[in-house]
């Protein structure tokens, strides 16, 4: 059976050696954020800070830090879950091996949530400003619940059953919030509260919203888990968690998570306040905008109420885990959501939308040479439901032309690719679409460009594993760099270009590349303000290169031309990846905080040995 609180999983925890108490004071304003990150990456035991600056909650982090600590909370579930999910792909699955299926139908009892009168998160009231005020980086717009579970359900069919649950960003303090009164709310594009929220704006009604903190870590999962439209991640959260979900019903309210550690319950009204920046986690601040507000009517707590928190950033972090761990889950589903697709990857070093890695099929045509045509249909699946929609740079390939190629082998990935693509046949640009709310490389918020990147048949290229004498480059271009074999990277002059103009000086950098000695050899070169730092290992290639380029905007090459409305060139493929202008800043660690934390860490420190 799963925890049924937040608090019988960190005393579990603790009681395993897999959690350490921190009495020493730390202050929720930057600080404690950094040890939590500094805390992922030495795979450290989870955290509970006992004596936060400022607060009289604890605060708990890196509870999700280590797959194997994501393995252990739902330890006596996760195989039921297994089980559901493979039925979900095969149905004969429960007749063929029964015994392989024993749990579910105890699993899908645990679906409903059950309606209680009462419960812990309601023992206690407390005010916004009591609440820990969470801090992560620098430039934050002010402070910020990181792990929120954001509940509402559809005007037009109120219950359980049309509920959403998601993670989305609450700032509690700053910018022109109205003090123990507002709170930002922030949700980004392809997210189903924004159909509760569109309902309620059309009945003239305000959106009633609960945000839970802590409560049985099975919510917390739920919230991120990229289940079909219409389906209920409270439902889910049920099913991980091994028992019904008990919700407290009040009269005209919405329902509570009776164990939550925390619930803030207000409305969302008409009208939108800047909310931001923060601290993202492709890597950069997402800057100031408009977004809703929630008027808070009540903040309630348990009695002995735990603060789970999290820091994001540039990948890899604690989130990172939770994509990991969901993919596993849901992989084996691939081919029945995207018909003819066999696997799909979104790389969570270049920011998880930014690039999406797929193998499809290609079998429309046997009797001819490969070449992609069914991939193209695979790719419009791929782009057309659930939050893969939002990819900008999708590369799919047949799986008849390598069986055993994986998106996980990101550099035989993209090798294959680049050694079977026809720049003029093979690239199809989406423009003027949807993004990532994160992603400011487009035309606009939440817009920008797509584009397919298909490679199939037999091998075109061969690529080059030397640096090769370049050519008279434009003035600014220079220091090559090898990414990997036929990538070559080309340091650039600062961008200047206004926000969707291409820039004159790529274009004559890709005439000039015409000229480049055994081209064919390096299909891809990529423009960046640093070939060293981005030529020092993949994590660094794929997040300069995806996080910092629109498709539309930023893609060149030699002797390009548009055929048909079709856009094509031939080899090398030139990529801008330089940090544009008007791109938000990437995150950088404040050196102060880096010096306190290195004095915790020290010997004698409380911090040794652990960070």
């Amino acid at each position: 059976m799963g925890y049924r609180t937040l608090a019988a999983c960190v005393a579990d925890l603790e009681k395993t050696g897999q959690l350490i108490r921190v009495t020493a004071e730390v202050d929720p304003y930057l600080e404690i954020a950094a040890i939590q990150r500094r805390a992922f990456r030495a795979k450290a035991p989870a955290l509970l800070f006992t004596n936060v600056k400022g607060c009289a909650f604890p605060m708990a982090a890196n509870l999700y830090g280590t797959r194997e600590r994501i393995q252990y909370i739902f330890r006596d579930t996760l195989r039921t879950v297994e089980q559901i999910f493979r039925l979900k792909r095969d149905p004969v699955e429960g007749l063929r091996r029964p015994w392989r299926c024993l749990g579910v139908p105890g699993a899908l009892w645990h679906m409903l949530p059950k309606t209680v009168r009462q419960g812990s998160a309601l023992e206690c009231s407390t005010t916004l400003d009591r609440l820990p005020q969470l801090v992560s980086w620098p430039r934050d717009g002010g402070s910020f619940i990181t792990l929120p579970l954001v509940y509402t359900e559809d005007p037009d069919k109120p219950g359980c059953a049309g509920s959403n649950l998601g993670m989305y960003r609450v700032q509690l303090r700053g910018n022109g919030y109205l003090p123990n009164v507002e709170v930002g709310l922030h949700y980004q594009i392809h997210r189903g509260i924004g159909a509760h929220h569109a309902a309620a704006l059309r009945r003239g009604e305000p959106l009633r919203v609960n945000i839970f903190v802590g409560g049985p870590p099975a919510m917390t999962l739920a919230a991120v888990m990229p289940l079909p439209e219409g389906l209920s991640e409270l439902f889910f959260a049920g099913v991980l968690a091994g028992f019904r979900m008990p919700m407290i019903r009040r009269p005209g309210a919405l329902p509570v998570l009776a164990d939550a550690d925390f619930c803030i319950s207000g409305v969302v009204l008409p009208g939108l306040k800047p909310e931001g920046p923060f601290g993202d986690h492709l890597g950069y601040y997402s800057l100031r905008h408009d977004f809703p507000v929630l008027r808070v009517e009540s903040v309630h707590h348990r009695a002995e109420a735990v603060w789970p928190f999290t820091s994001v950033g540039r990948p890899p972090q604690e989130d990172t885990l939770f994509g990991e761990f969901i993919h596993s889950l849901t992989a084996p589903l691939v081919p029945q959501v995207f018909s003819g697709v066999h696997e799909v990857h979104a790389v969570d070093a270049a920011g998880v939308h930014p690039l999406l890695l797929a193998i499809g099929s290609e079998r429309y045509v046997p009797y001819e040479n490969r070449q992609p045509r069914e991939l193209l249909t695979c790719a419009m699946n791929v782009l057309g439901a659930t939050q893969t929609s939002l990819a900008k740079y999708l590369l799919i390939t047949a799986r008849e032309d390598a069986p055993d190629l994986t998106t996980h082998d990101i550099p035989r990935f993209f090798r294959h690719v680049l050694e079977r693509t026809d720049f003029r046949r093979d690239l199809h640009f989406l423009t003027r679409t949807t993004i990532d709310t994160l992603d400011y490389t487009g035309t606009a918020l939440n817009e920008g460009s797509k584009l397919i990147w298909a490679a199939a048949g037999e091998p075109r290229r061969t690529p080059a594993a030397e640096i090769p004498a370049l050519p008279p480059l434009p003035e600014g271009f220079g220091h090559p760099a090898l990414a990997d074999a036929g990538i070559l990277l080309i340091e650039g002059p600062r961008h200047a270009t206004a926000r969707g103009e291409q820039d004159p000086a790529l274009e004559a950098l890709a005439r000039a590349l015409e000229r480049l000695p055994g081209r064919e050899g390096f299909p891809l070169v990529v423009v960046v303000d640093d070939a060293a730092f981005a030529a020092r290992n993949w994590e660094n290639f794929l997040w300069t290169t995806f996080t910092r380029s629109d498709p539309a905007t930023d893609v060149y090459g030699a002797a390009a031309a548009v055929r048909g409305k079709h856009w094509g060139c031939d080899a090398p493929l030139v990529l801008d990846a330089r940090l544009k202008a008007f791109q938000a800043p990437p995150l950088e660690e404040d050196p102060e905080i880096e010096r306190r934390i290195d004095a915790l860490a020290a010997p004698g420190g409380p911090l040794h040995g652990v960070l």
